[in-house]
């Protein structure tokens, strides 16, 4: 299989792109660079404000404004962008014709593909691996959810070139290959408003081995028991890989007194130490980690000193417990990236010495009570909150006692009190529990506006 299976599914076809951001762009490129003839539509909400992208080609077509989605069934083949829900309409819609990059990338290069997803984490894992990958002289790539659309890497591609694809549940949704290697790290509550239920968002997440075949691999979470339920309802047949703290429960990459383990062949071999300069903080990142080693076992390319090497020289990504650093003796991090509330949870176990938390932006009606029963009983003095899911997480928090519970409606206000309360020596933390779209365009704009502010005298 190759870029000619992709070309192939697209030639004669009339062609509708659904959404034109990064994704939608790098679809039609490339088309046009390999089909210069074929009809498209570019299909969006908003006004495109930059059209010398396509402006003289007589072969495109736009359709703009809130009617947009309401010609789907007229065209041969659907290119959806991954922001785009298509809840309110689905059941009207000729599904077999919805595709995506995800979706003609997997059916070209799937041998190729170890795909990365879950509800948190997915990021740090697939740079991990990739990191590692690199490290150890390996042809690799990258692409996916971390920001690389698909066709963007087809030309790097060699035969012996392993693909690690950062898969989100909206990439995977209407997939009909599964990568050779799937990973599924974890599933919590999250992107209520893209599904009908959380159900649907946990059966998209599943894609990432629902089309394998008995000669790939999945390679999940034990202890998830969302992910044993689902594995009960809908059998794989690929094989299993367990991952988890534990090494029991039959699983095959786990920690036991300060390693990373792997059981292989009926042995048990210790590839890793974990000591305190371990690069990435957190019991979650501990996981994420067990998770990437189970897939180089599948892989078969586990060598320890070449993994130990290349684990300890790997850097965290920025908007993920990224330390910003020390202002006014108060330690800032960001974990803008923190969208749900075990997220928060996690980073603020991960830090120990957190006197300050900011919390809230936008409200998608995601379950906050396990969040502020945490807060509790932590030591988290000062909760600055901001959004409208920071309004509601606020009323639940009324009760709280030796809490000092503030409200602040914009970034300069919130970093402005944080400098003021926070005590000297301890822990600032950014980790709003909600998406940011409601003051930003992504949390990676609300992550570098948090750490201007900090940093600015």
């Amino acid at each position: 299989m190759s870029i000619h299976t992709i070309i192939e599914k697209l030639n004669h076809k009339n062609i509708l792109l659904l959404g034109f951001g990064k994704e939608g762009i790098s679809s039609y490129k490339f088309i046009r660079t390999h089909l210069p003839q074929v009809s498209i539509t570019i299909a969006n909400q908003s006004d495109i404000a930059d059209k010398s992208v396509f402006s003289n080609d007589a072969y495109t077509h736009l359709l703009i404004g809130e009617h947009y989605l309401e010609t789907m069934n007229d065209y041969d083949i659907v290119l959806k962008s991954p922001g785009i829900s298509l809840k309110n309409i689905i059941s009207l819609l000729d599904k077999s014709k919805i595709s995506s990059q995800t979706d003609l990338f997997l059916q070209a290069f799937s041998s190729q593909c170890i795909g990365i997803t879950g509800t948190k984490g997915k990021s740090t894992t697939a740079s991990l691996l990739y990191h590692i990958l690199h490290d150890t002289g390996k042809r690799v790539l990258i692409a996916g959810n971390i920001g690389i659309p698909f066709f963007d890497i087809i030309q790097k591609i060699t035969p012996d070139t392993t693909i690690v694809m950062e898969v989100s549940s909206h990439q995977l949704e209407f997939i009909r290959k599964s990568p050779h290697i799937g990973i599924l790290l974890n599933l919590f509550e999250e992107h209520l408003d893209h599904y009908h239920s959380f159900s649907d968002y946990q059966q998209a997440k599943y894609n990432i081995t629902r089309y394998q075949s008995p000669e790939d691999y999945f390679i999940y979470n034990t202890e998830d028991k969302l992910i044993a339920n689902l594995l009960q309802i809908n059998k794989t047949v690929s094989k299993t890989i367990g991952f988890s703290f534990s090494p029991y429960q039959g699983n095959l990459s786990y920690i036991r007194e300060q390693y990373f383990c792997s059981f292989k062949n009926g042995k048990e071999e210790m590839i890793c130490k974990i000591t305190d300069d371990f690069p990435i903080k957190g019991n979650h990142n501990l996981l994420n980690t067990t998770a990437v080693i189970a897939a180089l076992n599948a892989m078969g390319d586990v060598n320890p000193f070449q993994i130990e090497h290349a684990v300890y020289s790997f850097r965290g990504l920025p908007h993920r417990l990224e330390l910003i650093g020390k202002v006014k003796g108060i330690t800032f991090y960001n974990d803008s990236i923190s969208t749900i509330p075990q997220a928060s949870i996690a980073a603020i176990q991960s830090l120990k010495k957190v006197n300050t938390i900011i919390l809230g932006g936008f409200d998608r009606g995601i379950d906050y009570q396990p969040l502020i029963d945490f807060l509790a009983l932590s030591e988290v003095e000062y909760i600055i909150f901001t959004g409208n899911a920071g309004k509601r997480m606020l009323e639940l928090s009324s009760s709280l006692k030796n809490k000092q519970l503030f409200f602040r409606n914009t970034y300069p206000e919130i970093v402005f009190l944080a400098k003021e309360c926070t005590k000297k020596g301890s822990i600032c933390l950014l980790s709003p529990a909600a998406a940011s779209y409601d003051a930003f365009r992504n949390f990676e704009h609300r992550g570098d506006t948090f750490r201007e502010l900090v940093l600015a005298e």
